[in-house]
């Protein structure tokens, strides 16, 4: 009855679709098209590097649906790591992941706080105003999650419903009146005039925002165990859903360049409300912007739910110590991950007080562990060979796939750091201080599980 009840409640392709659909659509789709636009010497330029950013997408999807389909364990994005390569690297890159995530939320938060900042105050508010307002988001959902309460999984599903919605109306958009053409900056230079290199440069700053736009969806690989016929649904649902979400962004960047212009947008701050204004009016706008502020709450409670447990499973395999294990048994919440990765996003906001910096950050660690993640089917395929021919998933194309997914993400990380070498020399110290701990302290611990 137990093992009935189990697959009864495994996630169907459908389940898995949206949950795809849900990782991948945040919050970066209402803030880094104005990023994105910024750094596009020319409109083709920018629509190009949307669509390299899908196919990339889909190139890893594909890969992480073989890596789930022949390591088919839950937390299998965490533990391939530890699988495959040395444990100091396997700490390291988890490690700067979850620094990853920690800056990703406060990068979150501080889209929010643009957005309520508007509504707040008649001038444009300080970066320091807006970061208190992202870390006052920050401590109110860290003390929500300290007393042991939860945000019902309904209403996360509205919220998300209520995301989804506000995608939907940006979409529409094309369907009202355009940006006033009298009114628009000059167009861009004709790309026959600009050197090759700078064409190359600019595509690739690009591609640094949207990457994060993108990002999410390797999380899946995390329910290998809870998929129904995990070995066809899981890169079913992978794909499906990236697929899905390549066209919903496609048609986000044509509603922004309709509404608001290719040119303004590079300088448009709170662009879907401004899009909203257009539409509906100041109402529209500050309807939109509550709503959205709410969907980021929501983003930042969910990324302050998961995180602990994964530093908690991470304690658990002697990677971190064991003190990051402690729970508070009465209320359900574990105090030191909670209220360390709380710590790691009030710090980020701190020292990064700008969406730019944080995002420049953020996509560099990922790049790291993007490349790092995806290079793991190489190891996989020599060691499950046995598993060939037994009806899971192997991807077409192979080994191109993911080689065109490491190499884009290289490319990305070097575009960081020619665009902005503080923050990749940052990344760099921060991987070389998490292989420095590994040595000097984790090694020594008792207990270590080495792989």
């Amino acid at each position: 009855m137990q093992n009935n009840s189990g697959k009864n409640n495994q996630l169907r392709l459908f389940d898995l679709t949206m949950i795809v659909v849900g990782l991948v659509i945040g919050m970066g789709i209402f803030r880094t098209a104005t990023d994105a636009a910024s750094a596009s010497l020319t409109p083709t330029i920018y629509f190009s590097a949307w669509i390299a950013g899908g196919i990339i997408a889909l190139c890893g999807a594909l890969t992480y649906a073989e890596i789930g389909s022949r390591y088919p364990v839950t937390g299998g994005y965490y533990k391939i790591f530890a699988a495959c390569y040395h444990p100091s690297v396997a700490f390291a890159i988890n490690c700067i992941i979850l620094i990853s995530n920690a800056a990703s939320l406060s990068g979150v938060a501080l889209i929010g706080s643009e957005y309520l900042s508007q509504l707040i105050f008649d001038e444009p508010a300080s970066d320091l105003v807006k970061s208190l307002i992202a870390m006052s988001a920050i401590m109110v959902f860290y003390f929500v999650n300290l007393a042991g309460l939860r945000m019902s999984s309904q209403t996360q599903n509205i919220l998300m419903l209520i995301k989804i919605l506000m995608v939907l109306v940006l979409i529409s958009a094309l369907f009202f009146p355009g940006a006033d053409p009298s009114s628009l900056p000059p167009s861009s230079i004709p790309p026959s005039s600009i050197p090759p290199s700078s064409l190359i440069y600019s595509f690739g700053v690009a591609l640094i925002a949207v990457s994060f736009t993108y990002g999410g969806y390797q999380q899946t690989i995390n329910f290998g165990e809870e998929v129904k016929d995990a070995r066809k649904n899981l890169p079913r649902g992978i794909v499906i859903g990236i697929l899905m979400i390549i066209g919903l962004y496609l048609l986000v960047q044509m509603a922004y360049v309709h509404s608001i212009g290719f040119e303004a947008l590079k300088s448009t701050r709170g662009i879907a409300a401004v899009v909203a204004e257009k539409m509906f009016g100041p109402t529209g706008k500050t309807i939109f912007t509550l709503l959205l502020f709410l969907a980021v709450l929501a983003y930042v409670n969910v990324l302050l739910l998961s995180n602990p447990r994964v530093m908690y499973a991470m304690s658990k395999d002697g990677i971190l110590p064991g003190m990051f294990a402690k729970t508070d048994e009465k209320r359900g919440v574990l105090t030191v991950s909670l209220t360390v990765f709380a710590a790691i996003c009030i710090i980020v906001l701190f020292f990064a007080n700008t969406f730019e910096k944080i995002l420049g950050f953020t996509i560099f660690l990922d790049s790291i562990g993007m490349a790092t993640s995806a290079a793991t089917i190489f190891i996989l395929r020599k060691r499950t060979k046995h598993l060939d021919g037994t009806g899971i998933y192997t991807m077409k194309w192979y080994p191109v796939l993911p080689l065109v997914f490491m190499i884009a993400y290289t490319f990305v990380g070097i575009s960081i750091a020619i665009n902005t070498p503080v923050l990749a020399l940052t990344g760099l110290a921060v991987f070389a201080v998490f292989l420095g701990i590994y040595f000097l302290v984790v090694r020594k611990s008792k207990g270590i599980k080495h792989s």
